[in-house]
């Protein structure tokens, strides 16, 4: 086996072990056996790789968890709050106001959640900058994502062991999601995605295989909408784009899947800050 592919699947297996056991008290120890490495040099290596810490990663997934069931479900605060590992409301409360910016019952309130998701009323009051762009065609390097469009951050964790490891990153390299199915007419276990990033010029052919796959993404005239906030939020936006802007706006939506392209890291960036440019493409 070649040092590359044993390094990545020692990241694999973390990743995925982290996903797949968010409701479970993190045993540090746990990780560094299913990493095949010491505590010492694990904790340094998966920080070098994904820009924080074990600890934070598990607090970054499970507050973007809690602020899906906010604006998605009925389910109360404080369960929320000790589904997410917090002792009490108060502590849960402090923590995601903290990282979002306002707190747990606000978000929820200005989430307009609604019971049936596909029957939501398209929000009229909500306004976004749109531009007209022409776009090039685009090479990617994906992993393909089944279910729920916010478990699509599996995905790009399993993309950026990959990319370390195999050292496909760039100085330009784009992070990019794209989806394939309408959640209002597809149940949500099936819904397709990719977590993607453009492909340097030349990557060699070993370094795309499984789990990666190569995929390309037409080229074309785009409506671009701008958007600044949490991922868990975009669901009205998505509306708004679709029911408000383009009727009005005299183009008609092509038969193409949209994409996101991720301007800034979220590991990095608050969720209120976080930019997402939205591509959806025009006919001709």
């Amino acid at each position: 086996m070649s040092d590359y592919l044993s390094y990545e699947r020692r990241l694999l297996r973390v990743t995925n072990y982290v996903h797949e056991h968010l409701d479970e008290e993190l045993d540090l120890n746990k990780l560094a056996e299913i990493a095949c490495m010491s505590p010492y040099h694990w904790h340094r290596v998966y920080q070098g790789v994904f820009g924080e810490s074990v600890v934070a990663t598990v607090k970054r997934l499970r507050l973007q968890r809690a602020a899906t069931l906010l604006a998605r479900t009925t389910t109360p605060i404080e369960e929320i709050g000790a589904l997410s590992g917090y002792p009490n409301l108060q502590s849960f409360t402090r923590i995601f106001s903290a990282v979002y910016g306002i707190p747990p019952a606000r978000f929820r309130k200005e989430g307009r959640y609604s019971p049936s998701l596909s029957f939501q009323p398209t929000r009229s009051d909500l306004m976004f900058p749109v531009e007209i762009r022409n776009a090039t065609e685009l090479s990617l390097i994906c992993v393909p994502h089944t279910g729920s469009y916010m478990g699509i951050s599996k995905a790009f964790d399993t993309l950026n062991a990959c990319i370390t490891s195999r050292q496909l990153y760039t100085p330009t390299t784009r992070w990019i999601g794209i989806f394939m199915d309408d959640p209002a007419a597809v149940e949500e276990t099936r819904l397709r995605s990719f977590a993607c990033i453009t492909a340097p010029e030349v990557p060699t052919e070993q370094s795309v295989e499984s789990p990666l796959i190569r995929k390309q993404l037409a080229g074309g005239t785009y409506a671009v909408l701008r958007y600044k906030g949490p991922y868990s939020e975009m669901q009205p936006v998505y509306q708004w784009f679709c029911g408000i802007w383009f009727p009005a706006s005299g183009y008609e939506i092509a038969d193409a899947p949209p994409y996101e392209d991720y301007l800034n890291n979220p590991r990095e960036t608050p969720p209120s800050e976080l930019l997402t440019d939205i591509y959806i493409a025009i006919k001709a």
